[in-house]
């Protein structure tokens, strides 16, 4: 098991978001956690992550006594591209461990030669989108976590990007944060 999430409530300006969940987040498994808007998916997202405490309950990672993060791939809801940086240099700045070369293969699977030398803020929404999974797929990571990564995707850019997702998942698990399932049904519905 990598991530225990153990009876954690969470409330904002007294409205309870999450009340007593709990999940087990293993190795080698897929998770697709959804629900409605506002019923707390990028709220547990942020405390996997340690960006938000919750109210009571625990969240344990890997152990604690042995290590206090977790190390992530993440695609957040809202846009962290570096806007005058490319494509490239948006995710080759994440980690000393990966190549350009590497990074522009795989950008090609999705995005023409051209784009990859624009400035992330001429980039469409699609585009960036894109460029924010590839470097969440990039990194060497213990666990990728995505909240809402096919927002403003068309259908076949999406239908193109969950297959290369879940090449790079690898032998960790994959969580994905989403109100729309649409082709994930090789994932553990997680209902909130």
């Amino acid at each position: 098991m990598i991530i225990e999430i153990h009876e954690v409530s969470k409330s904002f300006n007294g409205k309870k978001i999450l009340d007593n969940f709990s999940l087990n987040i293993e190795d080698e498994h897929s998770y697709v956690v959804t629900g409605k808007e506002e019923c707390g998916k990028t709220t547990l997202m942020r405390m996997i992550l340690r960006l938000e405490m919750p109210d009571s309950g625990h969240v344990g990672l890997l152990g604690d006594y042995k290590y206090p993060f977790i190390n992530a791939g993440v695609v957040f809801q809202d846009d962290r591209l570096v806007p005058g940086l490319n494509a490239v240099d948006n995710i080759y700045m994440v980690s000393n461990k990966i190549f350009r070369e590497t990074i522009t293969e795989d950008l090609l699977k999705f995005l023409p030669t051209e784009v990859l030398k624009l400035p992330a803020r001429r980039l469409s929404k699609e585009q960036r989108r894109i460029v924010e999974i590839v470097r969440a797929c990039s990194i060497p990571s213990d666990v990728l976590i995505m909240d809402e990564p096919f927002k403003g995707v068309s259908e076949s850019a999406r239908q193109a990007l969950i297959p290369y997702i879940r090449e790079k998942q690898g032998k960790g698990p994959l969580v994905i944060f989403t109100g729309n399932t649409a082709g994930l049904d090789f994932m553990r519905k997680i209902e909130l």
